[in-house]
């Protein structure tokens, strides 16, 4: 059973941006996604639900948001809630075409979006696990099996402009909430939460092992910015005009996570024993 989505409004509607940013307006579509889950147990349990097509803004998307950085938030959120949902394909409008293509429609260059796509690719695997958090709704959290090299993936996204998140990863159904005495970045003061995800595994990690990071952020910190950065270095095409190199950061597994303002993160702890995994 498939269906489209389109949840941003028109391409030429003003808002667009501001609805990417609000949590409250992107957690809505989750009902679509129940409903027609439940739809398909009821009616069609030998079927399963499609996202046949969506890109965010319709009438070929916005002309200044849908091919910049800020596209991605609403992007990978959508994944990760359609995939707790059960759907088993996703389809983006469009790879090339209209403002929301993931290649330019005159160079051919990879848009923002098609490296998210890429890393979501890359890294979340098929099997999505339960996860529990309190705290602010702006930090949006979704974990995968891993995809390549077992354990699991954690996909992070902070939907706040001006508050960063630490966020601790632990094996157990405990959920804690603090007050932060304040988070630095870029050399300024914010303030910010300490937040734990947790979920439910068989073997935590030890001082020793080690954690993959991929933080994606604006160039120039401009949200509308064509160019993204994966841990600090911009992806673009290399002088061969292919895909550059796409690597982690490799962290001690124990220490917190910290998630910048307006940024997104990928996070792959590949020791970690989920038994669902």
């Amino acid at each position: 059973m498939t269906h489209h989505i389109y949840n941003l409004g028109a391409g030429n509607d003003p808002h667009v941006a501001n609805r990417i940013l609000d949590p409250q307006h992107l957690s809505r579509v989750s009902d679509t996604f129940r409903d027609l889950q439940l739809t398909v147990q009821r009616h069609g349990p030998w079927s399963a639900p499609w996202v046949g097509e969506a890109g965010g803004a319709y009438n070929s998307g916005s002309r200044t948001v849908s091919n910049t950085f800020l596209d991605s938030f609403w992007y990978l959120d959508q994944l990760g809630q359609s995939a707790k949902y059960d759907t088993k394909v996703y389809c983006r409008q469009t790879l090339i075409g209209g403002n929301y293509g993931l290649l330019d429609t005159d160079t051919y260059v990879p848009n923002p979006d098609y490296y998210s796509a890429l890393l979501w690719h890359r890294l979340m695997g098929n099997g999505v696990l339960s996860i529990d958090f309190g705290g602010t709704s702006y930090l949006r959290a979704y974990a995968h099996c891993g995809k390549q090299k077992g354990g699991i993936a954690l996909l992070l996204i902070n939907l706040s402009q001006n508050m960063g998140s630490m966020v601790t990863v632990r094996n157990d159904l405990n959920v804690g909430l603090a007050q932060g005495q304040g988070i630095t970045r870029d050399s300024s003061f914010v303030h910010g939460l300490k937040r734990t995800v947790s979920w439910v595994g068989s073997k935590a990690s030890d001082g020793l092992e080690k954690r993959e990071e991929y933080h994606l952020t604006a160039q120039d910190g401009n949200r509308f910015a064509r160019t993204m950065l994966l841990n600090g270095v911009p992806l673009e095409l290399t002088e061969d005009g292919d895909i550059p190199p796409m690597y982690p950061v490799q962290v001690s597994a124990s220490s917190p996570i910290y998630v910048a303002p307006l940024s997104i993160a990928f996070v792959v702890f590949p020791d970690f024993e989920a038994d669902a995994c």
